[in-house]
């Protein structure tokens, strides 16, 4: 078949070889053959086989010992030059003489290494992105296609062949920058989506970008200002037909609903008299004359008029009397002194003669002085009010009429060794207990001042409280990490058996485990404590005690500010524990609720309200003070006060708010102690200034009327030492009296 079909084609050409071509007019006319590259190339084959002398090389030899693969591939290289061959007689056949056009580049001839046979050998076409854009081919053959579904992918699509197009190669940004550093044009490019690479832009897109970015016409050959052509004017021109053929709509012509029905509408409301016009006005015949230059009327107030400069005196005249010319030594001083305290900015100068005076010197300056005064000047014009300052102040009922309050010290006990931080008062107002620095406590009484006993403890005593029975007569003082218990002298024995059973019965209830111990000291109740309580190591000094009103519970706070700082003692059961697993803030004061039972919790700067019968928090205080330092609650139980080392006195309703009702600030240092009296609508307050503020504290059952604080008196008796003052104060409780301990080691009685 190959033989066959070869023969056909070598008949073919040869019917070629003798046709003739036919020329052209342009072909005759400058005796100029056309012919085609293969043509050409035919010709110089020719022209090279005659040179030759029609001789032809032998084909040589194949080894059969060689493989398979080989064998096949010189056959197939032998059958490309074989098919090369016979095209070339064509060519050389067809070829004319004439060679010297060339179109295209010109081919190279050599003898190839495997036939030995010579073949043609063109150069290789290599095309610039400026060539022709029909001879490039798109790698990329996926379509308009969203690019992102192949992020995740090595390759970007599919060429023409099927085949996968791989991603090229990404550097990072340092590459990307130094890219842009070496390549002066890397700013032309954009980037291909389809390709992921960039590509150079051209001139002319470039232009493009350029006429965007300045809001221009993207089309460089369009022309905002070229001339108007008049399509429809001149002679020739007119529109004559209509633009559109649609019939003429029916609204043209008829009258609408819509507007009907508006009108309707308003003329049923000018029937009903919903609407009413405005009466026309008679035309005024006469003429009607007016200012020109006057102001509008306005109702706005008329503007305040300018202030007007003062008037001369006889000292800014030109020839002023003697007694206003100054001497030497007062225009010295005239001299010396700033110009803002001058009395007058001018020196009086006499002169014989008016035409004899100069220029005024300070006439700008005045003048610049006037502008400010006129542009400063007030604009609005206000009221000037008389009030009386009593007027402002709450009406207050007279001190006098609030009697009784303590107005006077009558009585002065000596703690000569250090100063006094504590003291208490018994519940039949008889005995007063005081403890100082050294560890001294001493029983003195209240009506003579007579000291009755005295102890003295190896350590400092923090706080003293009296037992509020009246069954039992003891008190509690707090030393270093230990509670003492002491029986006073001087009791009726019913008092004194039911004291001792109290503190030391006879059968003593189970222990508990616990790590507070309760200790009864053998021997005199009288010579030392009854009974001890042992605090946990590193508890501190006990800076309050406090008790519940039936006297069973005892509440103890210590320098302490860990969570085992407050403690709660049972007497009866002799059992402690501590009610809080974990506090926030360093506790500085407790207090029992006089009638529920609730207990008052004061922080730094919070007071928290706890319920014990449910064990949950009620409510929270926010007094503002940076820190708390004493708290006292009314013996009704609804109102509670709180002062701090900032000076302020906080007073709370606890049925209204839970900020401060009132703020007092009366005292100069800080705050140290508060008390109410247990019977007295009467406070008190001590600070470091050495000073004592007494209050008259009403409070009403009307829940709707605030309560009445009046100040009533200040008591001055301590001296202030080491920048301490009054460090505590307690009420007598039958009695309108005042006991105070101070720093300068006095303990003193005001009565009234």
């Amino acid at each position: 078949m190959a033989v066959t079909g070869l023969g056909k084609v070598r008949n073919k050409r040869k019917q070629e070889e003798v046709e003739e071509v036919e020329k052209g007019p342009f072909a005759d006319a400058v005796d100029l053959e056309m012919q085609s590259e293969d043509e050409v190339e035919d010709e110089d084959r020719e022209e090279d086989d005659a040179s030759d002398g029609g001789n032809v090389d032998a084909f040589p030899e194949i080894d059969a010992a060689s493989d398979s693969d080989e064998e096949s591939d010189e056959e197939e290289e032998e059958e490309e030059d074989t098919d090369d061959l016979d095209e070339d007689d064509t060519l050389g056949e067809n070829s004319d003489a004439d060679s010297d056009l060339h179109i295209f580049p010109k081919s190279k001839r050599v003898v190839s290494d495997i036939t030995g046979q010579t073949k043609v050998v063109y150069p290789e076409i290599e095309p610039d992105y400026d060539s022709d854009s029909s001879t490039e081919d798109d790698p990329n053959r996926v379509g308009n296609i969203p690019m992102h579904w192949y992020d995740d992918l090595p390759h970007l699509g599919y060429n023409i062949n099927g085949k996968r197009v791989l991603r090229p190669a990404k550097g990072d940004e340092l590459d990307r920058f130094l890219q842009t550093v070496e390549d002066p044009n890397s700013w032309t490019t954009a980037f291909d989506q389809n390709a992921q690479m960039d590509k150079p832009l051209s001139t002319e897109e470039l232009d493009i970008i350029r006429r965007l970015q300045a809001g221009e016409n993207p089309d460089a050959e369009y022309d905002p200002y070229e001339p108007t052509i008049e399509w429809f004017t001149g002679k020739g021109k007119e529109e004559v037909m209509p633009l559109s053929s649609a019939p003429e709509p029916k609204r043209r012509w008829l009258p609408s609903k819509w507007e009907k029905q508006k009108i309707m509408k308003i003329v049923r409301a000018i029937r009903q008299g919903r609407i009413v016009g405005s009466k026309p006005t008679a035309a005024d015949k006469k003429q009607q004359f007016y200012a020109i230059w006057n102001e509008p009327p306005s109702n706005q107030p008329p503007p305040l008029p300018a202030p007007k400069p003062k008037l001369p005196t006889h000292s800014e005249s030109y020839n002023p009397p003697e007694e206003y010319l100054p001497t030497e030594e007062e225009r010295k001083q005239w001299e010396n002194t700033d110009p803002e305290d001058r009395e007058r900015d001018y020196l009086p100068h006499k002169y014989p003669a008016l035409r004899l005076v100069p220029a005024y010197d300070q006439f700008i300056k005045q003048r610049f002085n006037r502008q400010l005064d006129l542009y400063l000047a007030p604009r609005i014009q206000r009221v000037k009010l008389n009030v009386d300052p009593d007027s402002l102040l709450p009406k207050l009922p007279s001190p006098n009429s609030l009697r009784p309050f303590p107005n006077y010290k009558a009585l002065q006990f000596i703690h000569t060794k250090a100063r006094v931080r504590c003291l208490s008062i018994s519940p039949d107002g008889a005995w007063v207990a005081s403890g100082d620095e050294s560890g001294v406590i001493s029983l003195w009484e209240v009506n003579v001042g007579r000291e009755v006993k005295r102890w003295t403890l190896g350590s400092k005593v923090g706080a003293i409280e009296w037992c509020p029975r009246l069954d039992a007569c003891f008190f509690v003082a707090g030393t270093e990490e230990q509670l003492h218990f002491f029986i006073p002298p001087n009791i009726s024995p019913a008092v004194l058996t039911m004291t001792q059973s109290a503190l030391a019965p006879a059968t003593l209830p189970p222990t508990t485990q616990s790590s507070i111990k309760w200790i009864s000291t053998s021997g005199a109740a009288e010579d030392g404590p009854i009974l001890t309580i042992e605090l946990p190591s590193a508890s501190g000094l006990s800076r309050q005690l406090t008790w519940h009103r039936k006297g069973d519970y005892l509440a103890s706070v210590s320098n302490s500010e860990t969570q085992g700082s407050v403690w709660m003692h049972q007497i009866s059961r002799r059992h402690s524990q501590s009610p809080f697993k974990k506090i926030k803030g360093a506790v500085q004061m407790v207090l029992f609720h006089p009638t529920k039972p609730h207990f008052f919790v004061a922080t730094q700067r919070y007071v928290r309200l706890y319920n014990l019968a449910e064990q949950k928090l009620l409510k929270t205080l926010m007094p503002g003070i940076k820190w708390i330092s004493s708290m006292d609650v009314h013996p009704s139980g609804d109102h509670i006060i709180v002062g701090g080392y900032d000076r302020k006195l906080c007073w709370f309703d606890l049925e209204l708010s839970e900020k401060p009702y009132k703020v007092l600030r009366y005292h100069s240092r800080a705050i140290r102690s508060l008390h109410f009296h247990p019977t007295y609508p009467l406070f008190a307050s001590s600070s470091d200034d050495g000073s004592i503020q007494i209050f008259h504290a009403r409070v009403y059952s009307d829940l709707m009327t605030d309560p009445l604080i009046v100040p009533l008196k200040i008591l001055r008796g301590h001296d202030v030492q080491e920048g301490l003052g009054v460090l505590q104060i307690k009420w007598v409780n039958k009695q309108p009296w005042l006991v105070s301990a101070g720093a300068d080691g006095s303990v003193s009685l005001w009565c009234s």
